[in-house]
């Protein structure tokens, strides 16, 4: 799905050397939080300006990901730009962390250009919690492997369909798709669903009006710009004392009656 001058934002579990090097082959370079397997060490490499270097990174002695033959073909090493980045924002629970890109142009790319870059990634995280939260997929009911799978792109696809009603939405008002409340989003399809069903006899222009209408209706949900918001890491429901139910509710009323 990656394009030439395309760049991946992702977090530590994708810092890896042998994806970092055949998305850099493709012409992809990425923004990674550096994993915890590697230490940076800043006295080292060619140096940018403060806690800004470019180091090389060596080829791994055990291929994981890719077969022998693909491995030899890869270059012995990389050259990685290591920028770290102090957060002196109160309430953030990380106060540094340093950031691995393939962007190795300091004048193009600063170092509050990356860290720009790596903090809009929290907007996946978000949209993770839309996903199994609102959405309801954070338990997957199905018991058979085949099933879970439909059961994971079924809700995929339903996301994908809402998230097209609000560009759609965003696009005729004239605002950022960000701004639109998601879960707002869901409640107002909920609410015109039956109506749509309803006069789905009707013409294709009374439709096309309908269909605007709900466009309104959900434009007027938005959502707050609060990008230095914080919460607490905790949470407020507090377990059950019960025993988990770790076998079939039948096996346990025989253990029972016995």
């Amino acid at each position: 799905m990656f394009r030439r001058g395309d760049v991946l934002v992702a977090d530590r579990l994708m810092c890896a050397w042998t994806e970092m090097v055949m998305l850099q082959q493709r012409g992809v370079d990425c923004i990674f939080r550096l994993t915890s397997h590697r230490t940076a060490d800043f006295r080292r490499g060619m140096r940018l300006g403060k806690d800004d270097h470019i180091v090389k990174w060596m080829k791994p002695r055990k291929p994981r990901s890719v077969d022998r033959k693909t491995y030899e073909a890869l270059p012995e090493f990389l050259l990685v730009r290591e920028c770290r980045i102090r957060i002196e924002r109160p309430g953030f629970r990380v106060r540094c962390l340093v950031i691995v890109t393939t962007l190795l142009n300091a004048d193009e790319y600063t170092k509050d250009d990356l860290a720009f870059a790596y903090r809009a990634r929290w907007n996946e995280e978000l949209d993770l919690r839309s996903i199994k939260i609102t959405m309801q997929m954070d338990l997957l009911r199905c018991k058979t492997p085949e099933l879970v799978r439909k059961e994971i792109w079924t809700h995929v696809l339903a996301y994908n369909l809402i998230r097209t009603i609000m560009a759609q939405t965003a696009s005729q008002h004239g605002i950022e798709p960000r701004s639109i409340s998601f879960k707002a989003t869901v409640q107002v399809l909920a609410a015109f669903q039956p109506v749509i069903s309803q006069q789905a006899h009707c013409g294709v222009e009374h439709l096309k009006s309908l269909y605007q209408q709900m466009l309104r209706a959900i434009a007027q949900n938005r959502v707050a710009d609060r990008p230095d918001r914080f919460e607490p890491r905790m949470t407020k429901r507090r377990p059950k004392n019960y025993n988990r139910l770790t076998k079939p509710r039948k096996q346990i009323k025989l253990d029972m009656l016995k």
